[in-house]
């Protein structure tokens, strides 16, 4: 019989520690070569400035493989409504039941991607963090500052975004949560003291520019998950040391990384994977002068993982009554 969770069930749910753990598994699965995902399903709406993303895959020899839609509409707000939505499903890779629907309307979505940024901090960003820097004051703009707690004891941090008083908002009520916001007018404002920037809209040109970026800064890029977003300069890839995919194939297609390819300035070869960098510390950052950058495009295997990891522990807590 097919269950179907909805979300406050969905949160109760989740377990910081083991999300993370969980995840990076996910990663290293993907770049081993031990998850089959098919290339995403998109769907756009220029319109009305949307987007519906369809992935899915499974990981070779575990129980269940997983749907995803997700949808990004981000006028929303003036709507009075989210910008994200979806659901998950969770079938038997047995006997291709459908077990479990997670009405999730984006959270496991949004918090998958802000987990990722929490994971390439933890590979990437400088030992001594001064201040993050955070472009955009949407939900994954709160929630990758939230998630960088699991990762580094910075609480000092920057905002900028398009809407002044978006990011006045924003400031306030991160610091509500624990952190010391300053929100600026401009992105060279927020560069000038920020060693670790997150970097979090639905842009469509450089936001970020390389003439900004000063050695030592790690920037984790989350924006440009579909094609012709773009949220960085591509000349920070000519100033970067490391540059780290979550997926290699998809960053070339459609990441920011995809505009450094295009513009020849990044050689594809040279290219490090999430999954190979939590395999091999080795591969990530060795000095504090180093910049790096980590384009996150969204892989299935991270919605594989965390719908897996839901569903699991909602079904255990169910058994025990």
């Amino acid at each position: 019989m097919t269950v179907v969770y909805n979300l406050d069930q969905i949160k109760s749910a989740i377990d910081f520690e083991s999300l993370i753990a969980s995840q990076e598994a996910g990663f290293v699965a993907y770049s081993e070569g031990r998850v089959d995902v098919p290339p995403v399903g998109y769907l756009g709406f220029p319109e009305v400035r949307g987007d519906c993303h369809i992935k899915y895959g499974r990981i070779l020899g575990s129980d269940y493989f997983v749907i995803k839609v997700a949808t990004g509409f981000y006028d929303n707000p003036s709507l009075s409504l989210s910008v994200g939505s979806g659901l998950m499903l969770v079938f038997s890779q047995r006997n291709g039941r459908l077990e479990g629907v997670l009405l999730d309307e984006g959270f496991l979505t949004d918090m998958r991607t802000a987990v990722a940024g929490a994971i390439a901090a933890k590979y990437l960003a400088p030992k001594q963090v001064q201040r993050i820097g955070i472009v955009g004051t949407g939900v994954q703009a709160r929630m990758q500052l939230d998630m960088l707690k699991q990762e580094t004891d910075c609480r000092e941090a920057v905002v900028w975004g398009r809407d002044r008083a978006k990011a006045t908002e924003y400031a306030e009520e991160m610091s509500a949560k624990g952190f010391s916001v300053e929100a600026v007018d401009g992105i060279r404002n927020l560069a000038a003291t920020c060693n670790l920037i997150v970097t979090t809209t639905p842009s469509r040109e450089p936001l970020l520019l390389a003439s900004d970026i000063r050695p030592g800064t790690h920037i984790t890029a989350v924006g440009a998950d579909a094609e012709g977003k773009q949220e960085l300069d591509p000349d920070i890839f000519a100033k970067a040391d490391i540059v780290a995919a979550d997926s290699r194939s998809q960053c070339i297609d459609h990441g920011d990384i995809s505009h450094g390819v295009r513009s020849e300035v990044i050689d594809p070869t040279t290219l490090i994977e999430l999954g190979e960098l939590i395999k091999n510390r080795n591969l990530g950052r060795t000095s504090g002068n180093q910049i790096t950058v980590a384009d996150l495009t969204g892989v299935a295997v991270q919605d594989i993982q965390i719908a897996t990891m839901v569903f699991e522990n909602l079904q255990f807590k169910h058994a025990k009554g």
